[in-house]
């Protein structure tokens, strides 16, 4: 089958498609014919070497933690699945090797029938992601979030989330973005000098809570929370330095966080009810990964980058 992997750090070029064994589901797992597969920020990031201190990985690497596709093979142990269900989910997040023909998932739901298949394939990592940082910092109904970076592909997943618990959510990101935010529910703002006045200007009453999923502005979003424990980031390597939890799910790695799979379930349940897109900034051919990993070492994409099997 054919599979994205790296032999080594470095640009998007070190990316290639290979011709590899298909695997095989385990002990409380499945396998799916991938349709769709996302390409994470954490991966790009995986791939350039930034990374490499705190998760190392075996080379060659294995590319993929979102797919979407049909239940071919499924694991001992495993219930309320079929053959044939269309499902999106997380591939084993050690394991990875979402972005290939065939991939096995640890955790997965329904695809729900609102989706496209490009919808569900890039949706599994942002919903948990969004759960995992909104349940670490216990976001409710009535409080005020911060989002630094709200139109990417994580940002627009925590945008919803917070807003379905209730929240009032505040967004950062480009001009030309605003009009996008209002849609998925935020109050837009500009990142930049001056985000501490605008922040409040627009909250006077103060942010509870802060989700940095841009990087290189913890100063200031500390300053707006008021307390470093009141801000997670999801980019920036400095966040020790400042007292704030950077928040990733690599296992057996410091730091990591228990995946918060159960934000699978809910997005199924959001998106049913018509309260949760998947904005989809761009599809690739899987034999065009790398294209798509120069698309996103930009940080411009406007909402997910999806691969097309």
């Amino acid at each position: 089958m054919r599979a994205v992997q790296f032999s080594s750090y470095g640009p998007p070029s070190v990316v290639e498609v290979a011709d590899v064994p298909p695997p095989h589901a385990g002990p409380g797992e499945i396998r799916v014919a991938v349709r769709t597969s996302g390409i994470s920020p954490g991966e790009i990031r995986l791939r350039s070497g930034a990374l490499r201190d705190a998760v190392p990985v075996e080379f060659p690497f294995r590319t993929g933690f979102d797919a979407a596709g049909v239940v071919d093979e499924i694991g001992p142990g495993v219930t309320a699945v079929a053959l044939g269900d269309a499902v999106f989910g997380m591939a084993p997040a050690k394991v990875r090797g979402a972005n290939a023909d065939f991939a096995v998932l640890a955790a997965w739901a329904p695809k729900p029938a609102a989706w496209s298949w490009a919808e569900a394939g890039g949706a599994a990592g942002a919903a948990e992601t969004a759960t995992r940082v909104l349940d670490r910092l216990a976001v409710g109904a009535g409080q005020t979030v911060l989002v630094q970076g709200a139109a990417g592909g994580t940002g627009t997943a925590v945008v919803q989330f917070a807003a379905a618990r209730g929240a009032r959510v505040v967004g950062t990101a480009s001009p030309g973005n605003h009009e996008f935010l209002r849609a998925l529910g935020a109050e837009p703002t500009t990142y930049g000098p001056g985000l501490v006045d605008r922040v409040r200007a627009l909250a006077p009453s103060g942010v509870d809570a802060v989700v940095d999923c841009a990087g290189g502005a913890l100063p200031d979003l500390v300053a707006v929370a008021g307390d470093p424990s009141r801000v997670v980031t999801l980019a920036d390597f400095t966040a020790a330095a400042h007292g704030v939890h950077f928040s990733h799910g690599a296992p057996a790695t410091p730091g990591a966080d228990p995946l918060a799979v159960h934000g699978l379930a809910a997005a199924v349940t959001l998106a049913d009810e018509g309260r949760l897109w998947i904005p989809v900034a761009a599809t690739f051919p899987l034999s065009e990964v790398v294209a798509a990993h120069e698309l996103a070492e930009t940080r411009h994409a406007r909402g997910k980058i999806v691969l097309l099997h």
